[in-house]
């Protein structure tokens, strides 16, 4: 309800005259040359007139959302009673203000009639240079000093000369020693000395500023004391006056804290790389302006969005780059992006994840140009790198002087390590095993003779084994270095030998199935007339016909190891104890053994030990070994039959004898047909038990040494 109009449009016409009549009197405070401002309850700036701008030396626009109080912080006074008293002073009140270059001027606030209820006009004056001169007159000097001494920071006045000429109650606080031991001193002598240099500029910077700022540390005794500084060399004659704060040790944290980001933050956004923040969920929420710019996208477009989000499709590796990022929890590499202005960019980048943190960083570089400069290069150099690494055979390079690398292929056939083989000289690997000296020193000869040369050479390790290892050298590969390939082929020589075992084998098969039965039938006739000879002739002639029947008996057996080995025999295979079958095959022997002066030591693993086996062909397997070992014993002696578990999945069977041995040389023909080394032996007896234990998926494995005697080993798996 408006009182007094009669109706709303009377009202807001009433409202627009007054609106008009204020617009008009604010028109003509603009063009006073007299400073005027309104305020409001709060002391709030509603209106400055352009002298009143000029006073506070502030822009209208900044000036009009400011406080009275903003200018009163010079001596921390208690705001309430300031504004208390500007709003209840009749009259004028004086106060020192202080302007955003630091300046101080003391205003004389003059309250002017209200025109509107919660706003009020004051005219100001600058009676700065009248109270400067009031004071070289007669002010005194314990009426400004009982005007800051209720300041809560601590203020010190002192002179050109550094004199202290009064300090307020809380320097005196914060320092803990008397008044009247820091009055009179300089205020030099208070200063830490690192610090003095730097308190002779501050000085300086505030005569020629009027107003400056810092830190600095004051000593006490042994105790040290950390505040913020602002010096003012405006107030008083030749004085100056210093407000200092207490820094206390939260303050240095959080000060060297404030100073590490800031740091970061600079380096951050003066990086030249892309430096990119993100969370868990690949959300980018930090950018630097480098990543704007390779991404060719503003700030507001990359926060938010996700991290891979320009991974360009035909990045075939960039889920091998997530796994291993997973995985270890960092990668760098190379990706290929497609911008949103369609442009191609190649970019290296860094990505860490800090889980605990709940951020991750990834940092890029553009490579693009560089890359065109050194693809050449690097994809020869990665080129050679990959090929030196991965080959599967062994590389070397050297020279006179001594090794410069190896591959891992390498320190495998040689079974010596990179540090150690770099650490040697050639001369001193050479002869580090004097059984390698002569064939090496040749190879080497041969190199330095025709610049390429290819030998298959044995070495012998420090244990004794020797590897057949076939190199290849080429001199002076590249930059006076040596080239070596290598590669252990002792298993391809095992297996040339296998195979020519197998070659032997199927001829003698061929053979056999050829011959066995065209023998068997003629034989067949020839016992038949025998046996009547036999029993028509008497006397004299018996024993030459026994010697007869020995003989075709003889044959008879050869025949039969001829059609063991000419084809595959059908198995009757179930769980049998092998233990059983052995002990069956020594009753079998015991009385060859007993003629020959030879005892049987056993020594089983286990009570009972079961195997997938034709026991018969088991058997005659044992009998071909013990009766082997019984043969070359012709002075007496043991042999020694043992089983054991051989991991999980085979037994073995060992039968040692004490025997002569055999050399390496023969060793390696054993099993070979017609290789034996008994005067009647055929040879067959061990190639049809090697063919036995085949055929039930064992091996055979031969130890001996000449002089002490031989092991035969026979595994076989117990399923």
């Amino acid at each position: 309800m408006n009182i007094g109009y009669e109706n709303e449009a009377e009202y807001k016409q009433e409202i627009l005259k007054l609106n008009k009549q204020i617009e008009g009197f604010l028109n003509m405070f603009d063009s006073m040359s007299e400073p005027y401002i309104r305020v409001d309850e709060e002391l709030r700036l509603t209106y400055a007139n352009d002298a009143a701008c000029a006073l506070l030396e502030t822009p209208k626009d900044q000036l009009e959302s400011m406080r009275i109080t903003d200018f009163l912080d010079v001596i921390p006074l208690n705001n309430q009673e300031v504004s208390s008293t500007l709003k209840t002073s009749n009259e004028s009140e004086r106060q020192i203000i202080q302007l955003h270059t630091g300046a101080l001027k003391q205003i004389e606030f003059i309250r002017m009639k209200s025109l509107s209820e919660g706003q009020q006009f004051y005219r100001l004056g600058d009676v700065t240079l009248d109270v400067s001169s009031s004071r070289e007159t007669g002010m005194s000097r314990q009426m400004f000093l009982d005007i800051f001494d209720t300041a809560i920071e601590s203020i010190v006045l002192f002179d050109s000369s550094g004199i202290i000429m009064e300090v307020n109650h809380a320097f005196i606080h914060a320092l803990g020693i008397p008044k009247k031991e820091i009055v009179g001193k300089n205020m030099r002598d208070l200063i830490s000395p690192d610090y003095r240099g730097y308190w002779d500029e501050s000085i300086q910077r505030a005569f020629d500023e009027s107003n400056y700022k810092g830190e600095v540390e004051i000593k006490v005794g042994d105790e040290l004391h950390h505040f913020t500084f602002s010096i003012s060399s405006t107030v008083g004659n030749e004085l100056y006056m210093s407000v200092l704060g207490r820094i206390t040790e939260s303050n240095i944290i959080e000060k060297k804290l404030e100073t590490s980001e800031r740091i970061f933050a600079e380096l951050f956004d003066q990086s030249m790389d892309a430096i990119i923040f993100w969370n868990d969920d690949g959300i980018i929420f930090r950018v630097n302006h480098s990543a704007c710019k390779i991404f060719e996208s503003s700030r507001e477009d990359l926060i938010g969005s996700y991290i891979w989000k320009y991974v360009y499709s035909n990045n075939h590796h960039f889920s091998q780059m997530m796994e291993t990022f997973e995985r270890d929890t960092q990668v760098r590499g190379e990706l290929i992006y497609k911008m949103p202005n369609n442009q191609i960019k190649l970019l290296e980048l860094t990505a860490k994840k800090h889980e605990g943190d709940g951020y991750n960083v990834t940092i890029f570089r553009n490579v693009s140009e560089r890359w065109l400069i050194e693809k050449e290069l690097r994809d020869s150099e990665k080129k050679f790198r990959k090929i030196f690494e991965g080959t599967l055979d062994g590389l070397i390079l050297w020279n006179h002087e001594g090794f410069t690398d190896i591959n891992e292929a390498g320190q495998k056939i040689l079974e010596i390590s990179k540090r150690k083989l770099l650490s040697l000289s050639v001369k001193g690997f050479i002869e580090k095993i004097p059984e390698n000296a002569p064939v090496l020193n040749a190879h080497i000869e041969n190199v330095y003779k025709h610049e390429v040369y290819s030998s298959i050479i044995p070495i012998t390790f420090e244990d004794g084994r020797v590897k057949h290892i076939e190199f290849l050298t080429r001199k002076n590969l590249y930059s006076n270095l040596n080239l070596s390939i290598f590669r252990d082929v002792s298993k391809n020589l095992e297996m040339q030998e296998q195979i020519r075992k197998s070659d032997t084998l199927n001829v003698v098969g061929e053979l056999a199935a050829g011959i066995a039965h065209e023998i068997r039938n003629p034989m067949t006739a020839l016992k038949g007339f025998i046996q009547l000879l036999e029993d028509g002739v008497k006397g004299e002639f018996s024993t030459y016909f026994h010697v007869i029947t020995s003989e075709i008996k003889r044959i008879e057996t050869i025949i039969t190891e001829f059609l063991v080995l000419a084809k595959p025999q059908a198995l009757k295979i179930f769980k049998q104890d092998v233990h059983t079958i052995l002990r069956e095959t020594l009753e079998l022997l015991a009385a060859q053994a007993l003629l020959e002066n030879i005892q049987f030591e056993t020594n089983f693993e286990d009570d009972e030990c079961k195997v997938l086996c034709e026991a018969n062909q088991l058997k005659q397997v044992f009998i071909n070994i013990i009766k082997n070992a019984l043969e070359v014993m012709p002075d007496g002696g043991s042999v020694h039959i043992k089983t054991s578990r051989f991991s999980e999945k085979y037994v073995c069977i060992s039968i040692t004898d004490k025997g002569m041995g055999i050399s390496t040389e023969m060793l390696k023909k054993l099993g070979e047909p017609f290789y034996t080394t008994k005067d009647r032996g055929t040879g067959l007896g061990l190639m049809v038990s090697y063919k036995i234990i085949e055929e039930h998926n064992g091996y055979i494995e031969v130890e001996s040494e000449v002089g002490k005697g031989t092991s035969f080993h026979i595994y076989l798996p117990f399923e």
